[in-house]
């Protein structure tokens, strides 16, 4: 077998999908690895210290594409990268099929087993392998310090010549693993803390990391088995956005994580709510590419509404390149040797039957199949 680590070409995309001290697991089960020239530049990893790992760099992406058997990158592949792809081959890295259904097409056509980094299930097996948990947690943290730099106060409380000045307030919507995260940066800037989620499970978490829980009357069957949050009722959304806009009136900055697996993001802020903030606050909507947990969002900018300030981060992981690429590399070559550790890849296996979007032309994944 043999394995290709493409160049990405999505725009502001930095990461790599395999840093160059894990080329030596791709190598116990491959015979060649290849790599793009400058695939790993823009997270300062050298051509040079890949060749050094027993790597080989390949000039042209085209001829790369298609001499690898398996194909490792971070983002989807375009349909250029699907149609230069070798018939029967296998990709591993994010895929997110629904938004990528040509995409997802084509690859039934050439007949390409398909991994996909999102839908390894969330499973103690599998810890090592959520790259979506590995990213929220660096999102998490680049949320907080994008709405330190952006809100004009201090985060922490100040004693100075001049008085006192009081800790800004911030609020966290969602305790999954981005606001987890949020929650503790925020802290350790020396914020006062709150946080919302619908999952009564998470309040001993938020809890434990110093920040104040929300509360309301919390819903038992509030996530997946799977451990997503689920879409709520018309009636329980009306009581959300009251328990939220109470504290939102009072907060300074905002970091809103909430996500419905595969489903556009719930509206938690409406333009109503952002109006009753007070001038000069902050919202950073982790969810903007899913829609926006604020009604106001846009995807990729930052913009000014009612006095209030909304960013609409997109890709943070990127921008922290050098620990996500080694993250995310960790969390790929882990399900690379799991899916490998046979002579054919075991459908019966949970992680395997879960993260196979498509297999010798049809589609493994029910939830995909169902909704494509």
């Amino acid at each position: 077998m043999k394995t290709g680590i493409p160049k990405e070409i999505q725009n502001n995309e930095t990461r790599v999908a395999i840093v160059p001290k894990l080329i030596n697991q791709l190598l116990k089960k491959s015979n060649e690895v290849f790599v793009e020239t400058n695939a790993g530049s823009s997270s300062f990893f050298s051509d040079k210290s890949y060749e050094e790992a027993g790597a080989k760099i390949i000039g042209v992406a085209k001829t790369l594409y298609e001499q690898a058997d398996l194909i490792l990158k971070v983002q989807p592949p375009t349909l250029a990268e699907v149609e230069m792809m070798k018939n029967n081959g296998t990709f591993i890295g994010f895929l997110y099929p629904l938004a990528n259904k040509e995409v997802v097409k084509l690859m039934i056509d050439k007949k390409i087993t398909s991994f996909a980094m999102e839908f390894v299930p969330r499973i103690s097996r599998a810890q090592s392998m959520d790259a979506l948990s590995s990213m929220a947690s660096i999102a998490g943290y680049k949320a907080v310090l994008l709405a330190a730099t952006s809100l004009g106060k201090f985060f922490p409380l100040l004693m100075t010549a001049a008085g006192t000045i009081p800790p800004s307030k911030v609020l966290i919507l969602g305790a999954g693993v981005a606001g987890l995260q949020a929650i503790a940066t925020a802290k350790r800037l020396g914020a006062k803390v709150e946080a919302f989620d619908t999952r009564p499970a998470v309040r001993e978490q938020v809890e434990s990391l110093g920040a104040s829980f929300l509360e309301m009357e919390l819903v038992k069957d509030a996530e997946t088995v799977g451990g997503y949050a689920k879409e709520m009722s018309a009636e329980f959304i009306r009581k959300e956005h009251e328990i939220i806009g109470k504290s939102l009136s009072k907060s300074d900055a905002v970091i809103t994580t909430a996500q419905v697996f595969g489903k556009k993001a719930p509206a938690l802020i409406t333009e109503t709510m952002v109006k009753e903030m007070r001038e000069g606050s902050v919202i950073v909507d982790l969810a903007a590419e899913q829609g926006g947990n604020c009604e106001l969002t846009e995807a990729g900018k930052t913009v000014v509404k009612h006095g209030v300030t909304i960013v609409g981060a997109i890709n943070l992981p990127a921008t922290l390149p050098v620990d996500a690429s080694q993250m995310y590399s960790k969390n790929i070559t882990t399900l690379f040797s799991d899916l490998y550790k046979a002579e054919s890849f075991n459908f019966e296996d949970e992680i395997v039957k879960g993260a196979c979007i498509t297999h010798n032309g049809n589609f493994i994944n029910e939830f995909v199949s169902k909704n494509i």
